[in-house]
């Protein structure tokens, strides 16, 4: 089972496409609509159906790979989330749906699970977010500290500059925001998100909130009950 998730992605199986923000309709917020009930069905070859360990660069990176990942490390299923902070239809997943998978599922010890990183461009204050979360992941505060930024969209998604407002959620996290401002100021952590933007794009994803349950990927704010299936499915599988 890999422990890395640098530079690296792999899919299989169907596409089905829900609400979503989509890369394809980048700079114009009037085209970034509600799409579900639409599909669009596709097979990615591949020769696995989970994340493949790359090469870490240096110890902050290895931290910030580490901090985003959640569950057992031996569960047979992995599901991978492909998300833009900004997004609205990630943050509608993130409280709706996150909360009963990580009961479900995680913390059960059935499935592992990451996030991979895809901030359109579309969405100007998705990529600071994204640098804010993972450099609080180094210190193991990736998922409080974006828990702190999806509740807190609508008031940073319009600033010039997040970083004064993303300092105040790391400080109320608990992180040390010193060393969280000199990784915030690395180019180790953003080389980290253009790879998952980079790896996640040649695999086929092209909107957020994707996911990949068990090789299938899913494209928008899938609800508990139809990740339920494809999660047991994939589990029954194993």
């Amino acid at each position: 089972m890999p422990t890395s998730l640098v530079n690296s992605l792999t899919l299989l199986g169907t596409t089905i496409v829900l609400a979503a923000c989509s890369s394809a309709h980048a700079g114009n917020d009037a085209d970034n609509a509600n799409r579900a009930g639409s599909t669009h069905a596709a097979t990615v070859e591949s020769s696995s159906n989970v994340p493949v360990a790359a090469a870490q660069t240096d110890s902050i990176t290895r931290a910030a790979d580490l901090g985003r990942v959640q569950g057992n490390a031996s569960a047979a299923v992995w599901v991978v989330e492909i998300s833009d902070m900004q997004c609205p239809y990630c943050k509608e997943w993130h409280a709706n749906t996150y909360p009963k998978l990580y009961d479900e599922f995680i913390k059960t010890g059935k499935i592992r699970f990451a996030y991979i990183n895809f901030p359109l461009s579309m969405h100007k204050n998705a990529a600071p977010a994204s640098r804010a979360a993972m450099c609080a992941g180094v210190q193991g505060k990736f998922w409080d500290m974006q828990d702190a930024i999806f509740a807190s969209q609508n008031k940073w998604e319009g600033l010039a500059d997040p970083t004064a407002y993303f300092e105040g959620l790391a400080k109320g996290t608990g992180i040390n925001t010193e060393s969280w401002k000199s990784c915030i100021e690395s180019k180790s952590i953003q080389s980290m998100i253009d790879a998952d933007y980079a790896r996640a794009k040649k695999q086929g994803v092209r909107s957020t909130p994707s996911f990949i349950v068990g090789g299938r990927l899913v494209e928008g704010a899938v609800p508990i009950e139809d990740m339920r299936k494809m999660i047991n499915a994939a589990l029954e599988k194993k």
